[in-house]
C-alpha cells in the first residue's frame, strides 16, 4: 500500500493494488471533516470498506479516471454499502455500458453496475482536499485525472505511468491526443508533484518530463 501523507497535514491518501488485473485503487480524505473520495475501485471492496472504516472517512463521491473494467468493478458493491453517487466522464459511458464485454475479453466473471449518477467536467472542483478533475482523454475519450493542487499530488489513472504512458489500441483511444494530454495537462503541473498512476508505482511530474520513454516535455 502507498501512502502519499505528511504527518502534520490532515491529507490522507491510501492507494493500493485491488481486482484481477491490480488496478491502483485510492481512498483519498481530510482527517478533520471524515470526507473521502474513492478513486477507481476495481475490485476487492471488502478491502476498500474495511480501510474506509478503519481511517473513519465517510466516501462523499466513487469517482473513476476511466471506465476500463478493471477501474470501475467494485464501484456498485461501494455504492451500495455507503450510498456515495457514482463520477464518470460521458464519454466513457459506452465502456461502462459495455462491461459485459469487457469482462469476457479477460474471463472475468461479470457483474452489472448501476449507472453512473453525475459525470464529471474538465476542472470540476471534487469538493473534498481541494481536488480538481481533469479531462485528459487519449487512453480513453473520457479519462480524467484527478489534481490536488494543495498537495501537490495527482492521480493520474491509465493516462502517465513510470516510465511510460496508457495503451490507446482499445476503444476510442488515440496516440496523438493522449500525449496532448500528458504535455498540455500534467506535464504543466508542478514537477514535485507525486504521481499516482493506475498500475505499478508512484513517480513524480518532473521525473517524466524528463525521461518518460514515450511522452517527454
Amino acid at each position: 500500500m502507498s501512502e502519499v501523507e505528511d504527518p502534520d497535514s490532515t491529507f490522507i491518501l491510501r492507494s493500493f493494488p485491488v481486482g484481477p488485473l491490480q488496478c491502483n485503487c485510492s481512498i483519498i480524505g481530510d482527517r478533520i471533516s471524515g470526507r473521502a473520495l474513492v478513486v477507481d475501485p476495481g475490485g476487492n471492496a471488502d478491502q476498500i470498506l474495511s480501510l474506509l472504516k478503519e481511517l473513519n472517512l465517510v466516501p462523499i463521491a466513487i469517482v473513476h479516471t476511466h471506465a476500463h473494467l478493471d477501474h470501475i468493478l467494485a464501484a456498485g458493491d461501494i455504492k451500495r454499502a455507503t450510498g456515495a453517487p457514482i463520477y464518470l466522464h460521458k464519454e466513457d459511458v459506452f465502456l461502462w455500458d459495455m462491461l459485459e464485454q469487457q469482462c469476457g475479453m479477460v474471463g472475468v466473471p461479470y457483474k452489472p453496475l448501476p449507472d453512473p449518477d453525475h459525470y464529471l467536467k474538465d476542472d470540476q472542483d471534487l469538493a473534498c482536499c481541494g481536488g480538481i478533475a481533469i479531462h485528459t482523454p487519449g487512453h480513453s475519450p473520457g479519462s480524467m485525472s484527478f489534481w490536488f493542487e494543495e498537495h501537490r499530488t495527482l492521480i493520474a489513472g491509465d493516462t502517465l505511468f513510470q516510465g511510460s504512458v496508457g495503451r490507446t489500441d482499445l476503444w476510442g483511444g488515440d496516440m496523438n491526443t493522449l500525449v496532448n494530454s500528458i504535455k498540455q495537462r500534467l506535464y504543466t503541473l508542478d514537477d514535485e508533484a507525486i504521481v499516482v498512476t493506475g498500475h505499478g508505482p508512484n513517480t513524480r511530474i518532473g521525473i517524466e518530463k524528463s525521461s518518460n520513454n514515450f511522452v517527454r516535455a
